[in-house]
């Protein structure tokens, strides 16, 4: 099968086109004639060798597919032949065939197509799973999202709306910002101009948020806690401003402050498939009223893997990058 390999740690151009023998998968898997894959941010920590692969999973970058279910472990019970799925894969999703567990698999919303379909696993688990299990975000509550306009912002900002919470967030432009509040955020704040903890505390009259989705960390900590409302919950899901701060610990204390945090990918297979199935009885059926859209900026070959790795690392692109085959 065709298929994208990491040559050697480094830039996009280590993205290289290969050919690997075509999976099989194990009892409880299912093997997925791939239509279309998400590219996400940690396929590019994966690239520059700064996201070690788990041992039992795929080397091949990608873990979000869409596609046709063509063959079926023995001990699977949850799809046949023919159906289709999108899937939060362990790895290999940039490749024609993919396995994955067959309780990481979605049905394909109706309505969207495979390339749609593609670009919702990996930001849609992250965002549950974080979001509203681990910062326990309650309707009504309100929810700031750091990084509005990348895959896992847009996800956070319909999610959060869709289920009754008031939503901010940031960006880094004004056009970002326009964008965020496109998609259902209360205000939306370029944090390289404005004061994020001024125009939070404004806008829910001096209480602050009750949640924050965070992939900044480090400089934006301090800021963080002081723009949370008492009890409120600060959730980390990356560190691109660095892994160190500084933090008032008096503060947390004082005003009963949770910091928390989570990585997916090692994350046991039940849990994965226990998100599975939140997802499908409570965000699905908002997918499928219209309710929350996929966000595609723009999509690429398989074969250009690289470009669309460049354009991650750019950072100017709004919504997710999704690669067709």
């Amino acid at each position: 099968m065709r298929a994208i390999e990491i040559e050697k740690p480094g830039g996009p151009e280590v993205l290289r086109p290969a050919k690997r023998p075509q999976p099989e998968p194990k009892s409880h898997e299912i093997l997925v004639k791939v239509a279309a894959a998400g590219v996400n941010r940690p396929d590019v920590l994966q690239r520059q060798g700064l996201y070690p692969v788990p041992p039992d999973a795929s080397d091949l970058p990608g873990l979000e597919i869409a596609g046709e279910v063509v063959a079926c472990g023995s001990a699977v019970k949850m799809w046949k032949p023919g159906d289709t799925v999108c899937a939060l894969t362990h790895g290999g999703g940039y490749a024609e065939y993919c396995v994955t567990p067959e309780v990481q698999a979605l049905p394909v919303p109706k309505s969207l197509s495979m390339t749609e379909a593609a670009s919702l696993p990996e930001t849609f688990f992250t965002v549950w799973g974080n979001v509203f299990e681990r910062g326990r975000l309650a309707e009504g509550e309100s929810l700031l999202v750091q990084g509005g306009t990348s895959g896992i912002g847009v996800t956070a900002i319909q999610m959060a709306k869709a289920m009754g919470n008031r939503v901010f967030a940031t960006a880094g432009t004004d056009e970002k910002c326009a964008a965020c509040v496109t998609l259902g955020a209360e205000a939306a704040f370029n944090y390289k101009t404005q004061d994020f903890v001024a125009g939070v505390k404004q806008a829910t009259g001096g209480k602050g948020v009750d949640v924050i989705l965070d992939m900044a960390a480090g400089d934006f900590v301090p800021r963080e806690v002081k723009a949370l409302a008492d009890d409120g919950r600060l959730v980390f899901i990356a560190h691109l401003r660095g892994t160190k701060t500084e933090l008032d610990v008096g503060e947390v204390m004082r005003r009963r402050l949770t910091l928390t945090g989570s990585t997916l990918r090692p994350r046991p297979v039940a849990f994965k498939g226990a998100v599975a199935a939140s997802l499908r009885a409570r965000v699905w059926p908002l997918i499928e009223a219209g309710k929350i859209k996929p966000v595609i900026y723009k999509t690429f070959r398989l074969e250009d893997a690289a470009e669309a790795h460049r354009l991650m690392e750019s950072s100017t692109h709004i919504g997710k990058l999704v690669l067709t085959l």
